[in-house]
């Protein structure tokens, strides 16, 4: 049998593999080619009775056989490997046919339904989810999701490790798609599974809108638009979906979901999509308002330091930041139009009878922020939600905070809602009840370790930035208690369960 390197320039690849057996475990009978990509060739192959495909892949130098035959085991939606081992200068991986591609599909049908886009991406979801912490594809695109026994599945696990061990160093030319590769891979880091939520995040973006969010045409210029680009807004989708894919696509790898994070909200927007609830619609109608763009997620070098990992972190708190308080003012003010909305250092009030409710702004909180109480989990900016009421035994309203940080696992960021109470032991009270803590030696003791002054009074409670309904509706029902004068200090605090809900190491 030949091999690669022993065909002439005049030879095809198929002229002389097709209608040759290679002997792998099996005795496989090549037939049609079906495709080349930047590594291998992949023919049509009968044997023992059934169809598959076999992909021949080149033994380069540098690329251990193992990076290429990855097979995870327990993995929902991937495409096995059913025989595997070596065919002349080629390791040989063979694979049940699959249906189509999600390429093929979208050749087909370049918008997809947001039914069929909502399937093929909950799919690919909960293969990434078994796969979080085990393995990353890292060259996620529609040409390797396919549809195999009714089931979008991956495939092609272990061509990119393969392919980079075995590409130079100063070209990757093969490591990774253009089109679909995370910032980190373009500054050469080492991919996470953040980097395969971001693939994912590119690919619902093209099924729902049609078109990639980058449109290149060079890698030079696919470099610049994943660096420093701005995603344009996906107009085509519900407003939840379209702030999830937005997330998918941060320039902050830390600050996108979690596989499983993303399946829990797809299904949500799967729920609202069937039901067609007002609260859908309302989302929609307030789309073009709540999704902000933020200038300052982009970065200047490849090589981050501190500072700039800070400032690209930042810069995402402010992107979503901006939708989560443009959509919760746009539903306080359609639920009471007759409230009197104001502008207010950078954020928003509202009052409606003799309550007045305000969400600040935005600021910035430096690592140095806690002083001498600094805890283990890191704070990149904060923001207050205040509800006042005129004086009433001493008591005026409730006050929680907003903190952007890794509150619950390191590295991993995104706003929380909390608040704080005067400690039992300690013979005080505030006016308000629980109240709003700032970064500092106060809040510092309160999420340390050990006896402070004040304690957490409402659990650290991870916010959903395309769905808030759970947030506006509990704060809708304390400003109309306040506005008619029936809002009342806490009979009990903490008054939820708060202990576990952020880390303290």
């Amino acid at each position: 049998m030949l091999s690669v390197d022993l065909l002439s320039d005049n030879e095809s690849w198929e002229t002389v593999v097709k209608g040759q057996r290679v002997q792998l475990s099996e005795s496989w009978l090549v037939g049609d080619s079906i495709g080349k990509g930047g590594f291998g060739h992949v023919y049509h192959v009968t044997g023992g009775g059934r169809e598959a495909v076999a992909k021949f892949v080149p033994k380069e130098p540098g690329a251990d056989r193992e990076l290429l035959f990855a097979n995870p085991k327990g993995v929902r939606n991937v495409v096995p490997i059913i025989d595997s081992g070596e065919h002349g200068n080629n390791w040989v991986l063979v694979m049940p046919r699959a249906k189509r591609s999600l390429r093929d599909q979208l050749v087909e049908e370049p918008i997809l339904s947001l039914a069929d886009a909502i399937e093929i991406i909950g799919d690919v979801c909960d293969a990434l989810s078994d796969l979080d912490g085990k393995v990353v594809h890292r060259d996620l695109k529609p040409d390797n999701v396919l549809l195999l026994d009714g089931k979008w599945c991956l495939s092609d696990f272990g061509i990119s490790r393969y392919a980079e061990a075995s590409t130079a160093s100063d070209t990757r030319k093969y490591s990774m798609t253009a089109h679909y590769a995370a910032p980190e891979q373009w500054r050469h880091e080492r991919a996470t599974i953040a980097a395969d939520i971001y693939a994912l995040g590119v690919m619902a973006f093209e099924m729902l809108a049609g078109h990639r969010p980058f449109p290149g045409p060079t890698n030079e210029d696919f470099r610049q638009q994943h660096l420093h680009g701005d995603v344009p807004e996906l107009s085509a989708a519900p407003a939840g979906l379209a702030a999830l894919v937005d997330e998918c696509m941060y320039k902050a790898a830390a600050a996108r979901p979690t596989p499983a994070n993303f399946r829990v909200r797809l299904d949500r927007v799967r729920d609202k999509a069937n039901s067609g609830g007002g609260l859908a619609q309302l989302e929609e109608a307030n789309q073009a308002e709540v999704r902000r763009r933020s200038e300052e997620s982009r970065k200047r070098s490849e090589a981050m330091t501190e500072q700039e990992r800070r400032a690209e972190l930042l810069a995402t708190a402010q992107r979503s930041f901006n939708r989560m308080s443009a959509t919760f003012r746009d539903a306080i003010v359609s639920a009471a139009p007759s409230a009197v909305l104001s502008s207010r250092d950078g954020g928003w009030a509202v009052r409606l009878g003799d309550a007045n409710l305000t969400f600040s702004g935005i600021n910035q909180r430096p690592d140095t922020s806690w002083g001498g109480r600094r805890p283990a989990i890191d704070v990149i900016a904060t923001a207050t939600i205040n509800l006042r009421i005129p004086p009433k035994w001493d008591y005026e309203g409730r006050s929680h905070s907003l903190w952007f940080g890794d509150i619950q696992e390191a590295g991993r960021y995104g706003w929380f809602e909390c608040a704080f109470m005067v400690a039992p032991y300690i013979p005080m009270r505030g006016r308000q009840n629980p109240f709003s803590l700032d970064l500092g030696e106060e809040s510092g003791g309160a999420v340390g370790v050990g006896m402070a002054k004040y304690q957490v009074a409402w659990p650290f409670t991870l916010l959903d930035t395309g769905d808030l309904d759970e947030l506006i509706g509990r704060w809708a029902n304390w400003l109309a208690q306040a506005s008619n004068g029936g809002l009342q200090m806490p009979g009990m605090m903490p008054e939820r369960p708060v202990d576990g809900s952020w880390r303290t190491r």
